[in-house]
């Protein structure tokens, strides 16, 4: 049938074919990737309508204010990149929502780039779209934190490092030193690709001749060198950033078989979808893998490599050390598993097959805009978040009106709750600081006096019974105090939705007192404020 299709194709598969003679021309892969950044984003704001952004993403966004080479909590990129969008894109849903999906859609055109090195025509498309049918492109890539900031650097510096392998090029090992540095600072996770490139060259038949040639080590060099104003700052600031990520290292042999099984578990869920739809398309042909795998070329073999390390090393890992491992830390690295499974074909793909994946992806596209976006859209103001991402922007503007009428002044600083401060310096239109250091976000310390003498808010949900007894305590400090609670109402399309109660505290300034020069003076920890 697939034969007699491409035959004689049906009158509605034509545009489709003569989509797929575009890839090699160079405009069919930028008109797909395209087409899928705009209708997710679409869904985007279509299903978030009526709520705020993720909180990772108001996280993000609050981290790069200012411009640091390590923060707290996190490697730098994400704050970063969210900074750097935001000084062209206004402070808005969507243009955040925007920078998500632009940034799974440059994954996509990195992903191609690999692809590319082993096949051409519509098997390059295939690869892209059984990705499009994974959820990391989409649902993940939608909480921009510094998980999602992987889903482009690592097709980067795989392709690098591909080319680098191949050809020993001086400017190739530049630019793997220079992505993987860029991966470092996205998150630490990147060390097992890291790793995976070393593992791969060393399992890989002509590993003499990489590592007797300069490529490596000049990848090496370049690679700490564009690291090392990250590593400085880690060594002068306690490598908090180290210690926090180290924290996810308190488990033991039991609970670390857990976070393996759910690992893995999670990761075949992932491309379940792609995996049925592979299937189809390979039909009886399957039976072929154990030769097309024996005959893998030395390109894709040294991918192949690449891809075990970025299963198993976090896998050794976890079981060794009884670290957490969720699977969506690894969900960027799914692209390696498709490029093998396509690309290792050695026979012909008719494309019949790859116009019918694009036809189940278009039509899961639509629906999820047409259908499943507005149906989210409506639950989640009737039945709300558990972040209570329906509440941002109304308690934002409730606590700068409260604010104003109180001291006549715009709102400069704020903490409490972590979400509600976030969206409050991102929603209000004072966009006040985040007052907690990151250092301390989670010690729940109390503002110093000068930080209370020169005025501060927080908010909290009624019923967070930690952040209510914070705001007491804030209270018996510093003395002069308002504090107020509010209703909020989540609303969509002029439709009211569910409510939800606020606290909120505030210090007015004192007269003659200074504005905060920067978060990190505003509070101290729990220890200092014992002191």
């Amino acid at each position: 049938m697939a034969e007699r299709s491409d035959r004689a194709p049906a009158r509605w598969r034509r545009p489709f074919l003569c989509w797929l003679d575009g890839v090699e021309a160079g405009w069919a892969v930028p008109l797909l990737i395209a087409c899928f950044v705009a209708i997710w984003t679409l869904y985007l704001a279509i299903a978030y309508a009526g709520g705020g952004l993720h909180p990772d993403t108001l996280e993000a966004w609050t981290l790069g204010r200012k411009f640091a080479f390590g923060y707290h909590k996190h490697p730098p990129l994400m704050g970063w990149i969210a900074a750097g969008w935001t000084s062209v894109f206004p402070l808005s849903d969507w243009s955040l929502q925007l920078m998500a999906m632009a940034n799974a859609g440059l994954a996509l055109v990195f992903v191609d780039l690999v692809a590319r090195q082993f096949v051409t025509g519509h098997k390059r498309i295939l690869v892209l779209l059984l990705l499009m049918l994974t959820p990391a492109y989409q649902f993940h890539a939608q909480r921009f934190n510094a998980n999602a900031v992987l889903l482009a650097v690592w097709p980067l510096a795989t392709w690098c490092f591909l080319r680098a392998f191949e050809t020993r090029a001086p400017l190739w090992a530049v630019a793997v030193g220079c992505t993987t540095a860029l991966a470092m600072v996205g998150k630490y996770y990147s060390i097992f690709l890291v790793a995976s490139f070393a593992f791969a060259a060393l399992a890989h038949p002509a590993r003499r001749g990489y590592f007797t040639s300069a490529s490596p080590w000049i990848s090496l060099v370049v690679g700490l060198a564009v690291l090392s104003p990250h590593l400085y700052w880690l060594a002068t600031t306690g490598a908090s950033t180290f210690t926090y990520a180290m924290n996810h290292a308190n488990g033991n042999a039991i609970s670390s078989l857990g976070e393996v099984r759910n690992f893995l578990l999670g990761l075949m869920a992932a491309m379940s979808v792609s995996a049925v739809l592979w299937v189809f398309v390979a039909g009886p042909r399957l039976k072929q893998f154990p030769a097309d795998f024996a005959e893998m070329s030395p390109g894709l073999r040294l991918l192949f490599y690449v891809a075990i390390g970025t299963i198993v090393l976090p896998v050794l890992t976890s079981l060794a050390m009884g670290t957490d491992l969720p699977s969506l830390w690894a969900l960027q690295g799914l692209f390696l598993f498709a490029v093998l499974v396509v690309c290792g074909t050695r026979y012909a793909i008719e494309r019949f097959y790859t116009v019918n994946v694009t036809v189940t992806a278009a039509g899961v596209a639509l629906a999820a805009v047409l259908v499943a976006a507005p149906i989210h859209a409506v639950y989640r103001n009737d039945h709300g978040y558990e972040e209570g991402r329906n509440f941002y922007v109304q308690a934002a503007n409730e606590l700068t009106r409260e604010w104003r009428e109180l001291t006549g002044q715009p709102l400069a600083a704020v903490s409490g709750d972590d979400s509600l401060a976030f969206a409050t310096a991102f929603y209000s239109p004072d966009h006040p600081h985040y007052a907690r250091p990151f250092e301390y976000q989670y010690t729940w310390g109390l503002p110093r006096k000068t930080t209370l003498d020169r005025g501060w808010a927080a908010l909290c949900f009624r019923g967070q019974d930690y952040c209510n007894r914070w705001m007491e305590w804030v209270s018996a400090r510093a003395g002069h105090v308002v504090k107020r609670e509010l209703a909020v109402q989540a609303a969509l399309w002029g439709r009211p939705g569910v409510t939800r109660e606020l606290v909120v505290l505030m210090v007015p300034p004192r007269a003659g007192s200074a504005a905060p020069e920067s978060a990190a003076d505003d509070f101290s920890a729990s220890r200092r404020a014992a002191e």
